[in-house]
């Protein structure tokens, strides 16, 4: 049994104690992109670090992993100081076990996406946007923390006509995404 359980079950009876169930705000810097996933070992943070380095050239990036045993810290790694510390604060807000943050600049998630997801502690990446993110956390009666998923941006308005059409194969063309 891992330490920290109280007993076999956990110490937990079914539907007794306090549960809570919140959405947490995320920090995305001007010009930054968020990836938010799940991993499962310590080993996570220097994959990572590999993956992201070895993905676009001059890429910017902090990234934080939450530890689920041993000393349950937060391990950081990057390039860019600011985005460490934000990748890190953010980590912290969630505060589940095996959760992780990428922030990103001089570079998109499109670009890095596949090598992070070949990362072998990588078992789920829950969003990768610029857009607005809240993490979904549910915390038992123990104050542990599990990241149920993310609100990434914003719910749709409508379904795209025509000329919304033109403007999104414009748009991928304009970027370089399309010839």
């Amino acid at each position: 049994m891992a330490k920290g359980n109280k007993a076999a079950g956990h110490g937990r009876t079914p539907g007794v104690g306090a549960v809570k169930l919140e959405a947490v705000e995320l920090e995305i810097p001007e010009g930054a992109n968020i990836i938010v996933g799940i991993s499962h070992f310590i080993k996570t943070v220097e994959d990572l670090y590999e993956a992201l380095v070895g993905s676009a050239p001059g890429i910017k990036f902090g990234l934080a992993f939450c530890e689920a045993s041993g000393p349950c810290l937060v391990r950081r790694e990057g390039n860019d100081e600011e985005l460490i510390r934000v990748a890190t604060e953010n980590a912290l807000k969630i505060g589940a076990g095996h959760t992780f943050v990428v922030l990103l600049k001089n570079a998109y998630p499109i670009n890095v996406l596949n090598a992070l997801k070949v990362v072998p502690e990588v078992c789920a990446i829950l969003c990768a946007t610029a857009d607005p993110v809240e993490a979904v956390v549910f915390e038992d009666e123990d104050g542990n923390r599990a990241l149920l998923g993310v609100i990434d941006g914003f719910r749709p308005r409508g379904v795209e006509k025509a000329e919304d059409v033109e403007e999104r194969r414009a748009f991928l063309r304009k970027i370089g995404y399309k010839l």
